[in-house]
């Protein structure tokens, strides 16, 4: 039995004894959430089409703590999903939509469960558990899909100190938006993996409109990151505000990855490498957004060093022992260029993005968003170093509505659709549609 397991038993068997304690039951919340998603992906270099529709259910249970000093809690976690539309031949067999049956279409549904025990003393708070989503700098868990992306270990949060919040934990496996199984951590190419991310940092507020962040993380035999981070929100007048975002990665790599290990390989997201195979790479990123009422207007640029791609946990290219996908595809990362198809993370990459932004509240039709958004890279370096750069674009819209009242109170649909054209090898032009609609029931 892996220790996170026994350790989460063991925490589970203390809360039985204690779970008519008052606040583990009076604090606690249950919901059931239902994402019906309608995906379509119509490669335009003359591949495979994708169509099709599936249904998620997530059940969440998050207790509330028992008296004492030390309080202690149980989250719980159940997801469901079921296949709607989009037979073999509209189902790629890779498991970025909806688990593949061994003949390459999609199964009927999948399900997988779980939970996290926790404690609380002051306001320090420890999880160990196997349903995290952490949405840190240095890893954000994917929800793209039906389902989320969730993973197992531990992780502590403290707010002892005013103005601090530190991160800290073990991660040990992970299992896809579109995956029943776990699996371990990897990066974008490797055949390998690790059940080893560990990863440490701090949110300082030094006053109520400006934000410094600091994490370090480490996926053993892979790599190693650091992260610097700043945010202010300037108040210029009645309901007008600016924005000023910067972002900075700094990432090498670590262990068998650095040794030229068979399987430890990163493919530097299909791009150039300036040591093969190696990650080493540095990125920035500054977004500045303009607010005017409904009005967000916002303007930045990204630039991805030229010795090699920007890294982050993905786990796609894993396979099992037949040589197919795991499943393990879908991941995110915290840069405003992880876009509906594209990522614009390749050696060399300079990109120019913009977003407009606006809330229809403002014409009294609340609950109603819209967004337009436009990426374009260039100089992205050729993967062999010679020969002229390339470059790539993606325009981006999406258009949400929330009911906010009545029998529907609190259901959404979201339209979103993207085209991508490029000239770099690896990543077909193509256009994409979402269609998804939401609503959480939260149970009294």
């Amino acid at each position: 039995m892996k220790k996170s397991t026994l350790a989460l038993a063991v925490s589970v068997s203390v809360l039985a004894s204690q779970a008519g304690a008052a606040g583990f039951l009076e604090d606690s919340k249950a919901t059931i959430s239902s994402r019906t998603m309608w995906f379509e992906s119509d490669n335009r270099d003359g591949g495979a089409d994708q169509r099709e529709a599936a249904e998620g259910l997530l059940f969440n249970f998050i207790s509330g703590y028992t008296p004492g000093t030390v309080g202690f809690g149980l989250d719980v976690q159940g997801m469901y999903g079921l296949h709607l539309d989009g037979g073999k031949g509209r189902h790629p067999d890779n498991n970025s939509f909806f688990p593949s049956d061994s003949d390459g279409s999609a199964v009927a549904d999948w399900a997988r469960g779980g939970a996290n025990a926790k404690a609380k003393f002051s306001k320090t708070e420890v999880k160990i558990g196997t349903a995290l989503q952490p949405n840190l700098p240095i890893l954000v868990a994917n929800d793209s899909r039906v389902l989320p992306q969730s993973f197992t270990g531990g992780t502590i949060q403290s707010k002892e100190i005013d103005g601090l919040t530190f991160n800290a934990g073990k991660l040990e496996h992970q299992a896809a938006r579109a995956s029943s199984n776990y699996s371990g951590l990897s990066v974008n190419g490797a055949a390998r993996d690790s059940n080893n991310f560990m990863f440490g940092g701090v949110d300082y507020k030094v006053t109520k409109d400006l934000t410094l962040q600091y994490y370090y993380a480490n996926l053993e035999d892979f790599y190693k990151q650091h992260f610097l981070g700043l945010v202010h929100v300037l108040p210029i007048g009645e309901d007008q505000s600016f924005k000023t975002d910067l972002r900075y990665f700094d990432s090498s790599s670590d262990g068998k990855n650095g040794q030229g290990a068979s399987g430890y390989n990163f493919n530097n997201n299909g791009g150039y490498a300036k040591h093969a195979n190696e990650v080493d790479n540095k990125t920035w990123s500054a977004m500045f957004t303009y607010q005017l009422g409904g009005h967000a207007l916002m303007l930045g640029h990204q630039r991805v060093n030229d010795d090699g791609g920007m890294v982050w946990l993905n786990q796609g290219s894993v396979r099992d022992g037949n040589n197919r996908p795991e499943g393990e595809g879908g991941s995110s990362f915290y840069l405003f260029t992880d876009s509906m198809i594209n990522s614009f993370s390749r050696a060399g990459e300079n990109t120019t993005f913009g977003q407009y932004s606006y809330d229809f509240a403002r014409l009294g039709v609340p609950g109603l968003k819209a967004a337009f958004a436009y990426l374009h890279g260039t100089d992205i370096k050729a993967t062999n170093g010679v020969g002229g750069d390339s470059s790539e674009w993606e325009r981006d819209m999406r258009l949400d509505y929330v009911v906010q009242d009545g029998l529907l109170k609190g259901f959404g649909a979201t339209l979103r659709r993207a085209n991508y054209r490029g000239d770099a090898s690896g990543i077909p032009d193509q256009d994409q549609t979402r269609l998804i609609f939401n609503y959480t029931y939260a149970f009294k």
